[in-house]
């Protein structure tokens, strides 16, 4: 089995401690290595970090691998940088800060995802479950991007013994309730064929992203997945509604987002080797 990596960007605020504790809960059983990143605008900022960083992994370093590396540069650019470089599986970031990064909150989240091709997990101030991510929501929408993420929740699925809940919205269209009912059984084949335990459930007509949220409150589910479908958009995060409203959402559950690529949602390197 290959050694994985996971990064966390560190600001040395609480949240980001619990989007530490959330790499250290996903890490562990898979024995992979966990890079804690700083990220500093000045060279006389160096020693300070680094100093701090290791009073962090001094608090977090059982039973897994930290390693603490601060980095010259910006957020924007230089997390999504360091985790290409590092050939990462995962960035856990922690987010609603009410200070460290410039407010880390949900838009400027969606500026650092934006800038990487490895999948995010955003967690708020919820704390891991002891045995990881027991139950999943996938929102299924009409966007053909969307079933890329399906590659990177089955391996997070089969890796916590996860059960998926695919949450797709209600069309009033004939042509449209045929895709969403195409959708519905592609997802289920997907995740049947990986002995991966599934249900599905059609949204009501209305505010889709509602329904998300309340699905996922429904059947406490410690992850909702995700796709950044701004990345190509002329307007770039100020159209991210969506994105931000679950990344941010009021029941505090952890996101998995990720930016859309080309090619077939087989591209996720497998977590299990």
């Amino acid at each position: 089995m290959s050694q994985k990596n996971f990064i966390v960007p560190h600001d040395f605020t609480e949240v980001a401690n619990i989007a530490l504790e959330h790499a250290i809960a996903t890490a562990k059983p898979l024995d992979a290595e966990v890079f804690v990143l700083h990220v500093v605008q000045k060279d006389k900022d160096i020693n300070e970090a680094e100093a701090k960083l290791n009073e962090v992994i001094k608090n977090y370093g059982e039973g897994v691998k930290l390693t603490p590396s601060v980095r010259l540069g910006n957020i924007f650019e230089d997390i999504g940088d360091f985790a290409a470089e590092h050939h990462a599986e995962l960035i856990f970031m922690g987010t609603h800060g009410t200070h460290g990064w410039q407010h880390l909150t949900g838009m400027n989240a969606l500026k650092v995802i934006t800038n990487s091709s490895v999948p995010f997990i955003i967690v708020q101030e919820k704390t891991p479950n002891e045995t990881g991510y027991d139950d999943i929501v996938v929102p299924l929408d009409l966007n053909k991007e969307t079933k890329q993420k399906l590659a990177v929740v089955a391996n997070l699925a089969k890796y916590f013994k996860s059960r998926v809940h695919v949450i797709t919205p209600e069309e009033t269209d004939e042509f449209l309730k045929h895709q969403v009912k195409a959708n519905i059984v592609f997802a289920k084949k997907y995740f049947d064929e990986r002995n991966i335990d599934v249900t599905t459930k059609v949204a009501p007509h209305g505010g889709f992203d509602k329904e998300v949220i309340k699905h996922a409150v429904e059947v406490d589910a410690d992850l909702i997945a995700i796709m950044n479908l701004n990345k190509n958009s002329v307007f770039g995060v100020l159209a991210s509604n969506h994105e931000e409203y679950i990344i941010t959402n009021e029941a505090q559950i952890p996101t998995l987002i990720m930016n859309p690529i080309e090619g077939s949602i087989s591209f996720a390197a497998d977590f299990n080797g």
